[in-house]
């Protein structure tokens, strides 16, 4: 039933099931999340018909690599999350950069909450609030600025002033430090 809450299992249960090509499994799957997806996608985007073109591009991507969601360790909603986030961040570069003439505040992502941030529970909220103030300051804001503002690793080296694979390792130890501590 659309809007009726469903636990993790059942989510891991239904992308399991796609993987396998059951159309019925991935309806209810789109049914169950679409709603919380599209708020991200709006969030990116800012732009409804944008937003549901890069849901729909979105739920093309989860149904073709059901398969490798197992492989990735991330819950069931933070992966489908990731896919919608990413699509929409790719929709959104793809703007840029056809629009040369906007200047760099209106290219910029707005950082207000948006109707995904009401979304999460705010316990979850608090415990990665929690876990980003135990990494050092500004690969906090790097971990934010890559994966919340969509900022590439060239824009974040450049910002930061430091090489581009010194960027990639603070992202990706900051990233290992973040799973870490959200298990414990």
């Amino acid at each position: 039933m659309p809007g009726a809450h469903v636990t993790r299992d059942e989510i891991e249960n239904l992308i399991a099931r796609a993987a396998l090509g059951e159309r019925a499994a991935f309806g209810d799957l789109y049914a169950h999340t679409s709603a919380k997806l599209f708020g991200i996608c709006l969030r990116v985007l800012n732009d409804g018909a944008e937003a549901e073109e890069a849901l729909q591009e979105a739920f093309v991507k989860i149904w073709r690599n059901a398969d490798r969601y197992r492989a990735n360790g991330l819950s069931p909603m933070t992966w489908l999350i990731t896919v919608a986030r990413n699509t929409a961040i790719d929709r959104a570069r793809k703007r840029r950069e056809a629009q040369p003439g906007l200047d760099a505040a209106e290219a910029m992502a707005d950082a207000a909450p948006g109707p995904e941030a009401q979304a999460i529970a705010s316990s979850e909220a608090a415990r990665l609030d929690g876990c980003l103030a135990e990494l050092d300051g500004s690969h906090a804001e790097a971990v934010r600025r890559a994966y919340l503002e969509g900022e590439t690793y060239a824009e974040l080296a450049t910002h930061f002033d430091v090489p581009l694979n010194t960027m990639r390792t603070w992202l990706r130890r900051s990233l290992l430090k973040l799973k870490e501590c959200l298990t414990r």
